[in-house]
């Protein structure tokens, strides 16, 4: 009889092991729109630096990770409705957005930046801008910014639903120039072909009541517990050297500090 409710006894704590094991799962909801940060490879795989932070966040933490793909102008209501535990997908810490999210520590602070032809001479001023047309990713801090500063003031800013599309249409000339994170368009878009005739112009911005003051992951206003795990985590991969390797394999510049590329 001893043997028999060892045999049981034993059962159960195994398939609550098991169970314990099943549920250690961060999702993160990412839009795979904003490289180098998060992209997808010709063969549908997402790549970037927040991927692998996500992962060795996950390693860290002794968890797996499931990625959630999500628009961005949609992704904190769809935090919110927990079609995923996180956001890791580029996003500033602002006020706006601190009133119905909890945010970890800060992962990253990279200034935001006018793109244009080369020799255009424009700068990320009013008086630069009027006339101009600038194109912005729907639901960012650049189109906050954007439509604060310059809009209604002879400057016109159109919103696309991802980046993507707006250096579309900035590579065809339908618009000026783009308003956006400065890592995303040195990486995903003046690397490229299309944008071998584009550079930065006017001065990088930095802009604390707008663009925030920095990125972070963002988490429910009651997840609490998921929030340490995920803190916890961050500054393992600090203390390891992790997330120094992550970032020179991504950047040639410092994104921990407030350092312009």
């Amino acid at each position: 009889m001893k043997k028999y409710n060892l045999m049981v006894l034993a059962a159960l704590l195994g398939s609550f092991s098991a169970m314990s094991q099943a549920e250690t799962v961060i999702r993160f909801g990412v839009d795979p729109s904003f490289p180098p940060f998060e992209s997808k490879t010709p063969e549908g795989n997402l790549v970037g630096f927040d991927i692998d932070l996500g992962n060795a966040i996950c390693k860290q933490a002794n968890a797996k990770c499931e990625w959630v793909e999500t628009a961005y102008d949609s992704i904190i209501p769809a935090l919110n409705a927990k079609k995923f535990d996180a956001v890791l997908s580029a996003m500033a810490i602002t006020e706006k957005r601190k009133a119905q999210v909890n945010f970890s520590n800060v992962i990253y602070n990279i200034p935001s930046v006018l793109v244009a032809p080369k020799g255009s001479h424009l700068d990320a001023t009013v008086e630069s801008l009027k006339g101009k047309v600038i194109g912005v990713a729907q639901g960012t801090t650049q189109e906050a910014y954007a439509k604060g500063m310059w809009q209604g003031k002879g400057v016109q800013v159109v919103s696309y639903p991802n980046q993507d599309a707006v250096n579309q249409d900035l590579a065809s000339g339908r618009i000026d120039a783009t308003f956006t994170n400065a890592a995303t368009a040195e990486i995903g878009f003046l690397k490229t072909k299309a944008g071998a005739d584009f550079g930065f112009v006017g001065k990088t911005v930095l802009d604390p009541q707008y663009l925030g003051g920095g990125a972070a992951i963002a988490l429910r206003k009651d997840d609490q517990a998921q929030l340490q795990v995920i803190n916890t985590a961050l500054a393992g991969i600090h203390a390891s050297g992790v997330y120094q390797l992550l970032e020179k394999k991504y950047f040639t510049f410092d994104v921990f500090k407030n350092n312009k590329p």
